[in-house]
């Protein structure tokens, strides 16, 4: 599966992460499938990737994207609550929740699903995709596709592979990450370790800003100040993981 195979584009999960890779795929060229659990989730993710403060219209405001692109945009994505209408997707992004027994039954139920040349990709933001792949035969064509947040803003994405994964699908999607407008960083897969490199190195960063807070050196407030305005960094450590999972709203 090449690149230029890649045509139609399966997001398992919608929420802050899922419906910013679909949006960020739409934009792109690519028809989109989001898939969810129900109505009033798939709506959220609606709502995020039209409305949300790094939403379609945004963009059309900021003149970022025109309104003609906008229309087209809109066209390329839709949703369904049906696994089976994925089918025939040629790449599949998951982004269900951070749960690894989750994660590998969703993946389980894909394999005997969705045709078997499509790539799986795991937005996962770092478990061992040693560990996630058991749950596939086509463990060739199973890598790690990590976004950070807002996934429609933000220019990296880590590629991360395990000795099963191919040459070939990591050069795909290195390609992919780079049509999509992102850069990618390739990553070896780390068992017995969770987290990447972005998310490992955060996670110490954190840990160290949790022990001046416990200190009693300074408030959660000034902490992230001084690393905001200090270190030019968007948000504070201590702020970082709310922002993530609550869209930056």
């Amino acid at each position: 599966m090449g690149i230029d195979d890649i045509r139609l584009v399966g997001v398992m999960g919608g929420g802050v992460m899922g419906g910013g890779i679909a949006q960020t795929f739409a934009a792109h060229g690519f028809t989109t499938i989001v898939r969810d659990l129900n109505d009033d989730l798939i709506e959220k993710t609606r709502q995020s990737m039209v409305d949300g403060r790094f939403g379609l219209k945004g963009s059309v405001e900021r003149g970022k994207m025109s309104p003609a692109d906008y229309e087209a945009t809109v066209a390329r994505f839709s949703f369904t609550r049906d696994v089976a209408d994925l089918r025939e997707c040629d790449l599949i992004v998951e982004a269900v929740p951070e749960n690894l027994d989750l994660k590998k039954g969703v993946f389980a139920e894909l394999d005997d699903i969705v045709k078997k040349e499509a790539i799986f990709a795991s937005n996962t933001s770092g478990f061992a995709i040693s560990d996630l792949n058991r749950a596939v035969a086509r463990k060739d064509r199973f890598v790690g596709f990590h976004w950070f947040s807002p996934a429609f803003i933000m220019k990296i994405v880590e590629v991360i592979y395990a000795p099963e994964t191919s040459a070939e699908t990591v050069a795909t999607m290195e390609a992919l990450g780079e049509r999509l407008g992102k850069t990618t960083a390739r990553v070896k897969d780390a068992p017995g370790k969770y987290g990447f490199v972005g998310n490992r190195i955060y996670f110490a960063m954190v840990a160290e800003a949790r022990k001046v807070l416990d200190e009693g050196v300074a408030s959660a407030e000034d902490i992230n100040t001084v690393m905001r305005l200090g270190y030019n960094w968007p948000a504070g450590p201590l702020e970082m993981v709310t922002g993530a999972r609550k869209g930056w709203q």
